[in-house]
């Protein structure tokens, strides 16, 4: 039997360990398990992944023009040009099921569907003219306004919308026309990024030298401005008095973001209480987490739901995380430890869940049951399976027939 033949476009660096290369490999992770054969065109940086049945294709690298930042930028521009080119080359070269578009790629996507006839998934991570506004890529309002329409466009023309959060899936949804076109599903971590031939990933991780004494309150991820380090920093400074056992563990952040931080940590009082330890391998960071007595995410700003945080409710780790909408739409006080945005309710917060144990384990059974009921990956790949029927409603019939036959 042939395998039907999708096409994901993804104009990320693939793989890299950030929120939207996670959700491209584990939507395509499941498309190929679901039996499809998948070609995923992304930029030329990144690392190859070990996917089953599915081929990567880059763009040029052009290491020579530095890195791809978060956010949009002239660069995303200069190779998003050519991530149409390679996508013309394939739809003209090759018969596609249908398109798996990820971000920005949708706005030309869009207009190539009538032309190859293709059925079009729009995997929205966030609103693009919002990301304008929000990272001060342009103040034009015509420019705004015409990006506005192309993703009112996108949404009302895609076979299939994938939002990512709630927030996101609520601006979405009045915007799509038929409301079974729109799928919600949280960028849930579920399985190891299996990287090809990293051996890393399969070699012990080495760790910076931490002391078995003390108590780790954990942080993982990027050290930008929206992350909050700066309150997460003073609500230490305030908590360690009271727990002098515990160690802050900052892990992730380039050199440069790395040394400012350690600049603030002297300045609040706490520079040999907290370790930096710049950007790690995935399985590293994953053995720090696995050490960890508790985990936190202080960010200050932000609609998206971090990616992480679906992990951590899996991780069996009490959690605290700011009290923000980016956080709220999928967090409780039933689930993490609640604190205001500033370090004082931070500090207040990391005390009660380094010290109190009986809350402690109120909130770790109450995520644990929260992953498993909302986040796990039967019920991330029960609603990847209605996205696939969506745009190959001959492969539901397969599967209806052969479960009759059976």
């Amino acid at each position: 039997m042939i395998r039907p033949r999708a096409l994901v476009v993804a104009p990320q660096p693939f793989f890299t360990p950030r929120g939207t290369p996670f959700s491209v490999y584990y939507r395509t992770l499941v498309t190929a398990e679901e039996g499809f054969d998948v070609d995923l065109l992304c930029y030329g940086r990144g690392e190859d992944v070990d996917l089953p049945n599915v081929r990567i294709y880059r763009i040029p690298e052009m290491a020579f023009l530095g890195p791809v930042k978060i956010g949009p930028s002239p660069l995303k521009l200069f190779f998003d040009v050519f991530m149409v080119l390679w996508t013309l080359f394939f739809l003209c070269t090759r018969r596609y099921q249908f398109v798996h578009a990820h971000e920005e790629s949708v706005f030309f996507l869009r207009f190539l569907k009538p032309l190859f006839g293709f059925r079009l998934i729009y995997d929205m991570h966030s609103s693009l003219p919002e990301q304008l506004r929000n990272y001060k890529f342009t103040e034009s309002r015509t420019i705004i306004g015409i990006f506005e329409w192309l993703e009112r466009t996108c949404l009302k023309n895609a076979d299939a919308v994938i939002t990512i959060c709630p927030e996101l899936a609520r601006y979405a949804e009045p915007l799509v026309p038929e409301r079974g076109r729109h799928v919600l599903i949280e960028n849930s971590i579920f399985d190891p990024v299996r990287l090809a031939g990293a051996r890393e990933e399969r070699a012990r991780p080495e760790l910076v030298p931490l002391p078995e004494d003390r108590r780790l309150v954990v942080y993982a991820g990027t050290l930008e401005a929206y992350q909050g380090i700066e309150i997460l920093l003073g609500g230490f400074a305030r908590a360690f008095p009271r727990v002098p056992d515990a160690l802050l563990l900052i892990v992730g952040g380039t050199p440069d973001q790395v040394a400012a931080y350690q600049e603030m940590a002297a300045e609040f009082g706490i520079g040999d209480q907290v370790a930096f330890t710049g950007r790690v391998p995935q399985a590293t960071a994953k053995e720090y987490i696995r050490r960890a007595h508790v985990l936190v995410s202080p960010r200050s700003a932000g609609i998206n739901t971090p990616l992480k945080i679906y992990e951590q409710l899996a991780s069996g780790v009490p959690l605290v995380a700011t009290n923000i909408l980016s956080h709220t739409q999928v967090l409780d006080e039933s689930v993490c430890f609640l604190t205001e945005p500033e370090p004082a309710a931070f500090g207040e917060a990391l005390v009660t869940a380094i010290a109190d144990e009986e809350a402690r384990a109120s909130v770790t059974e109450g995520a644990r049951r929260r992953y498993a009921d909302v986040y796990s990956r039967p019920v991330y790949v029960a609603k990847m399976r209605r996205v696939l029927d969506m745009v190959c409603p001959e492969r539901s019939r397969a599967v209806c027939v052969e479960s009759r036959a059976s």
